[in-house]
């Protein structure tokens, strides 16, 4: 329930939801729930974007028989981050997927080579006009944050759990504001990691200087707001927040994980640093904020974003929906 926060868009544009009404993938509730709603349903594609979800998924589709729906599954984070059990499931029914997209070239290289030449690299995108637009709400968001004249903006946007490495980006936003640098950190994410990050900022000192937002359904308007954009990340896929970033020309301190450098080139539109390394992404976010080098960084930044354009990934996905279920185009 606590992961509904789009529903009521989706069906506005007609598309119905279903909650299988669990609070994660731990209670195996949802996996007879699941096969209910596939048996009774008349679904034609059964779209993964969760390696224990799909693991479980693919097997769920096959048990159906000849009047199967297609199963597809998308390749968000490199297969070493997953836990050791789901790498196994992962890897186990891999095998039955009818197509499958890792979201970089990275996640792609990090399948399990017997399967490699099967995955589609597929990068989402965004939609480029739509995030542009938010750049007009700029200086009304930072006086709603409460940044200040002569203040600099970090904006951080990534769920609370473990591998976006909250108490990192802690730890380096507490000694860029030691070293005396006029910055805001916020951030903007949920997750059960919650109160620990709150704990964390507590006893950090950092008071209204690093701002937890919680949820927030306009996190593209926070993004247009910021002078950089960091990620402390012990790994990644290619985050579609850091397309947004690059789109609105802000540029991107992050650890050089995942599909990140794909995306990000240092000293050109943002700064990558070694993971785990708190002084280092202080080190990136103060030199990225000092004026010449921001200017040029912004530019890069603006001049990449136009590669980000979502609208060759929905055509790719809607033509292999249709291949694979042998539906008509139009």
């Amino acid at each position: 329930d606590w992961k509904q926060h789009l529903v009521p868009e989706l069906e506005q544009l007609g598309v119905r939801t279903h909650c299988l009404g669990v609070r994660n993938e731990l209670d195996p509730r949802w996996t007879t729930r699941l096969f209910s709603l596939l048996r009774h349903g008349r679904y034609d594609v059964v779209h993964a974007h969760s390696p224990t979800v799909a693991s479980v998924a693919r097997l769920e589709v096959r048990a159906l028989g000849k009047r199967r729906p297609v199963i597809v599954s998308t390749e968000h984070n490199r297969w070493p981050s997953y836990r050791a059990e789901t790498r196994w499931a992962n890897r186990v029914t891999f095998g039955l997927d009818d197509a499958t997209f890792a979201v970089s070239a990275d996640v792609r290289d990090s399948v399990a080579a017997r399967d490699r030449d099967d995955v589609e690299v597929l990068v989402h995108g965004v939609d480029v006009e739509r995030v542009r637009s938010f750049a007009s709400a700029r200086e009304e968001t930072r006086r709603e944050l409460g940044v200040r004249p002569g203040e600099s903006l970090a904006v951080t946007v990534a769920n609370l759990r473990a591998g976006k490495n909250y108490p990192g980006l802690i730890e380096a936003a507490r000694l860029v504001v030691d070293r005396g640098v006029p910055v805001r950190f916020v951030t903007a994410g949920q997750g059960q990691l919650a109160d620990e990050v709150a704990a964390l900022h507590r006893q950090s000192g950092l008071g209204d200087r690093f701002a937890l937002l919680g949820y927030r359904d306009d996190t593209t308007r926070l993004i247009a707001a910021a002078d950089v954009f960091v990620l402390a990340s012990h790994h990644e896929g290619l985050p579609v927040t850091v397309m947004e970033a690059l789109t609105l020309g802000v540029p991107v301190v992050a650890t050089a994980v995942g599909g990140l450098p794909e995306a990000v080139t240092s000293d050109e539109n943002g700064i990558l640093v070694p993971p785990r390394d708190a002084t280092a992404l202080a080190d990136a976010i103060q030199r990225a904020l000092e004026p010449t080098t921001h200017a040029r960084l912004v530019a890069g930044a603006r001049a990449t974003g136009d590669r980000f354009s979502n609208a060759p990934a929905v055509a790719r996905v809607e033509a292999t929906y249709r291949r694979l279920a042998k539906r008509p185009s139009g």
